[in-house]
């Protein structure tokens, strides 16, 4: 009698690992699964906002013309005529010489 009960309480052990050792996995499985719904989520919507917002001016939010302004490439507003530099634009404008910095702004603001 002991015996089987030494068995059946090996057994519902083993069972009880086995359905945990499951459960984890499943719940990972799941997680991982939850994980990927959110960063496909976020990256369409950073897609659609990139669409409603490309070329638009950040102050006014009319539409923006690139320049290739003394081989540097600007972003001007047609409406407010604001002057916007994308990454690494701004750095190349102040790699060169302190003169063509000068008139690099005064030709952009038409003073030269």
């Amino acid at each position: 009698m002991d015996s089987q009960k030494e068995r059946k309480k090996k057994e519902d052990a083993w069972f009880h690992d086995n359905e945990k050792k499951l459960l984890t996995k499943l719940r990972n499985e799941r997680e991982a699964r939850m994980k990927e719904k959110i960063q496909e989520s976020d990256r369409k919507h950073r897609e659609e906002l990139k669409k409603a917002h490309w070329m638009c001016c950040p102050k006014c939010g009319q539409p923006m013309v690139e320049k290739d302004h003394k081989g540097v490439l600007v972003d001007v507003c047609t409406f407010c005529e604001g002057v916007f530099f994308d990454r690494g634009e701004l750095e190349d404008l102040l790699d060169k010489e302190i003169e063509a910095r000068r008139s690099f702004f005064f030709d952009l603001l038409g003073l030269s």
